[in-house]
């Protein structure tokens, strides 16, 4: 099993509440990753996005599932597959801090293993480009 990790570092010119509050609403981080996505099971915290809820990426059968493992408000988001995947020991950290000019930086790293052997560069790949792809949006979204 090979270990492969995505890492994007960025930084946006708006406020850290909103980036963060973008990121953790499951019904519009889709927006910024290209792909449906909408919360199926809410958490029991204050925010329904927080700890324990799980969202959806994809249409009808062909999909997977996603939990949140850690909910910081402005400042941390950690998540999980949760359903099968073609990949295992999956985690997405994303951490929000504010830059010295009062802009907001994300750090987004995701680690996993696939399972069948060469295909978790492909998954690298296609993951890495479009959550690239759509980061260029959060100005817009957020």
């Amino acid at each position: 099993m090979a270990m492969y990790t995505i890492e994007i570092d960025e930084t946006f010119e708006v406020p850290r509440k909103r980036v963060f509050e973008l990121f953790a609403d499951h019904n519009r981080i889709g927006k910024v990753l290209g792909a449906p996505i909408k919360r199926i099971k809410d958490s029991d915290q204050a925010d329904p996005n927080g700890i324990g809820s799980v969202r959806k990426i994809g249409i009808g059968p062909v999909g997977l599932e996603e939990t949140i493992l850690n909910f910081e408000p402005n400042s941390l988001i950690e998540y999980t597959i949760t359903s099968l995947s073609p990949i295992k020991n999956h985690l997405g950290r994303i951490r929000f801090e504010d830059t010295p000019e009062g802009h907001t930086r994300i750090n987004y790293t995701i680690t996993f293993e696939d399972v069948v052997p060469l295909t978790g560069k492909l998954v690298r790949s296609a993951l890495e480009q479009g959550i690239r792809r759509g980061i260029r949006r959060v100005p817009d979204l957020a």
